[in-house]
């Protein structure tokens, strides 16, 4: 445990629910975890007690990769945990794979509906069905075009062109749209929806005014900050300035809340956390204004200022597209001025 994690608190300790067990975390909510092929190798998943069209039933949110193992854990999960209760619903805070990843196979495994924000449902249906994105010709010259000129690991990325369909075969045809500001109600519960942006196109949290419980998602997270990446198909996104824009949202939330994040450990501490996040961000945009200051710099040229560690292919591409969003944030404060030099590559000085 780092230093920021001391400053939380962790009502479960160092409790964690074995794949296909549960354990319960509020009245009602049961917290699932099932793993990840990454270095991030595992997904917090969520049953909420709930009642559809008079089925008293449980309705899960978020659903893992699509994989073998994924669908046995939750075959064990349905065949011990659900007290002899049926699946009403499946929500879903986001597209990225580990969140949407089986929601096609739980919706019709059960017979229900899906629950998005419609951005997020039309993002991962065209994902699922083509390549752009997330891997192939496209992303390799973007990363290319940020500086990263390893021919093998671009060779890697231009040949990914399936990465996101391998992980999110298919989405459900039909979905019930969820909006910010939106109130669900789930059983006994009402969970406000709090859009967020940055991370995912319009990423939906849950807040529970009664359990005083947020389901986070990615955008509130204990251990990580969230990636956020500008990507090939908007290649002069800010994303960075819309998520710290989003996590402003999380302030009203009572200081008691209990954090249900997709990673890590139920935790408590949420304004806590948002300063940790925002002095985060802050330090590193004073790492890239200084390394701009030094030299026109690119976003290759960054990863070992914002990156102390060895990254795998996996990680490289998530770490320039975080890269590439701090410059951007700051490009777009006009504190870098940008240029593409003779050899195509775009670099960022400081004003």
């Amino acid at each position: 445990m780092n230093a920021l994690e001391h400053q939380l608190s962790y009502p479960l300790g160092d409790a964690l629910p074995a794949t296909g067990e549960v354990l319960e975390v509020a009245p009602g909510v049961k917290w699932v975890r099932m793993g990840l092929p990454f270095a991030l190798d595992h997904i917090n998943l969520w049953l909420v007690d709930d009642e559809r069209e008079g089925r008293r039933g449980w309705a899960i949110v978020d659903c893992g990769i699509t994989s073998d193992a994924t669908r046995a854990a939750w075959e064990q999960v349905f065949e011990r945990h659900l007290e002899g209760r049926p699946v009403t619903r499946v929500v879903v805070t986001h597209m990225h794979p580990d969140h949407i990843g089986l929601a096609h196979w739980l919706t019709e495994r059960w017979q229900c509906d899906l629950w998005i924000s419609s951005t997020d449902w039309h993002a991962a249906r065209l994902a699922s069905q083509a390549t752009i994105g997330h891997g192939g010709p496209g992303a390799a010259a973007h990363f290319g075009a940020h500086g990263l000129t390893d021919p093998e690991a671009l060779a890697k990325v231009r040949a990914r062109t399936n990465y996101y369909a391998s992980m999110v075969p298919a989405v459900p045809a039909r979905y019930h749209r969820l909006l910010d500001g939106q109130l669900l109600r789930l059983g006994a519960h009402g969970w406000r929806c709090i859009a967020g942006y940055g991370h995912a196109p319009e990423h939906i949290a849950l807040y529970s005014d009664e359990l005083r419980v947020l389901l986070s998602g990615d955008m509130v997270l204990p251990r990580i900050s969230t990636n956020v990446s500008v990507m090939d198909i908007e290649p002069e996104a800010n994303p960075l300035a819309l998520y710290l824009d989003s996590l402003e949202r999380y302030r009203a939330l009572p200081a008691d809340t209990l954090v249900l994040p997709a990673h890590g450990r139920p935790f408590r501490g949420l304004h806590t956390r948002l300063d940790q996040l925002r002095s985060h961000h802050d330090e590193r945009f004073a790492d890239v204004i200084a390394a701009c200051r030094a030299k026109p710099t690119s976003a290759a040229d960054l990863l070992p200022v914002l990156f102390k560690r060895a990254l795998d292919l996996h990680q490289t591409t998530f770490a320039m597209g975080e890269s590439i969003a701090h410059l951007h944030a700051l490009w777009f404060e006009g504190k870098l001025t940008r240029e593409r030099g003779a050899d195509g590559v775009l670099r960022f000085r400081a004003t």
